[in-house]
């Protein structure tokens, strides 16, 4: 962060922009209006109830998928105008931490971490395996792992694994879903641990989808909470906080304070009423 004339700090400035976005398939809409910013160098964490469309926002942002209307801009450059090489150029400034690490099972743990760099003929393979066995240290692997397959790896291993792979072709921008999903709470606080140094270290611009509170708490400079498009009325935002973690629990709107506590109440009375029932 610089300073302006008067010696006050000046934001970063936005990376990313998303602009009146919305997208639907077929006849489900997901998104609808969303104006959204993300500054560069921050850690935007990314909340919210199953369907109300994190994981679509993250395609959206690295072009896998087109909005039906707006648009999003990365770096100045509208996404949803560009292709072919250009396409592939900006996706190359993202890593990608799917969910469920997405490795190639056919691959052993070296190749996996290996496949960007060949594929984009980065550089050479003497310093192909210098760069894999950074990433993989980095991420707290032993030395001998990388000649196993993901098959032989903990949940843990494998998350680890998808991260190096991820940060391997050092990319701005880090995109992560649902990094700690199905791990032990000690895995779980361990890729929180990683996530945080990567972020910081590197100083990377970061957007993690999550469900874990400990993740949001831990690695979060800023906290963006999207409500299911089928729950609110026409008009309603579909962002119901935007602000910094330490904020969620006393943020006027219930239904934050309800979702990051893990309160079911008003979903059951939803869900007692549309039986015609009483809670």
């Amino acid at each position: 962060m610089s300073d302006d004339a008067s010696g006050a700090p000046t934001p970063p400035k936005a990376l990313i922009e998303i602009q009146n976005v919305s997208i639907r398939f077929r006849q489900q809409s997901v998104l609808r209006n969303v104006d959204l910013t993300i500054r560069r160098g921050e850690t935007v964490c990314i909340i919210g109830e199953s369907g109300c469309g994190k994981t679509v926002l993250l395609k959206l942002i690295i072009g896998l998928l087109h909005p039906t209307a707006g648009a999003i801009r990365f770096d100045g450059a509208d996404v949803t105008r560009l292709g072919g090489k250009a396409l592939v150029e900006l996706r190359l400034r993202f890593g990608f931490l799917f969910q469920s690490a997405a490795l190639f099972d056919s691959l052993t743990v070296y190749d996996n971490v290996a496949f960007g760099l060949r594929e984009h003929q980065v550089c050479d393979e003497e310093k192909i395996r210098s760069i894999v066995a950074d990433r993989l240290s980095e991420v707290g692997l032993p030395a001998g792992l990388e000649r196993k397959k993901p098959a032989e790896l903990s949940g843990g291993q494998r998350k680890r694994v998808g991260l190096a792979r991820a940060l391997a072709l050092d990319p701005e921008v880090m995109l992560y879903d649902e990094p700690t999903t199905g791990l032990d709470p000690i895995m779980t606080d361990v890729i929180n641990e990683l996530i945080l140094l990567t972020q910081k270290s590197s100083k990377k611009t970061g957007i993690v989808v999550t469900h874990e509170m400990k993740t949001v708490q831990k690695v979060a400079d800023r906290v963006v909470m999207f409500y299911p498009l089928t729950r609110i009325g026409r008009g309603d935002p579909q962002i119901l906080y935007d602000g910094p973690p330490e904020g969620l629990e006393g943020s006027p709107d219930p239904r934050v304070r309800q979702f990051v506590r893990g309160e079911a109440g008003e979903r059951l009375r939803e869900m007692a009423q549309s039986r015609g029932g009483g809670v």
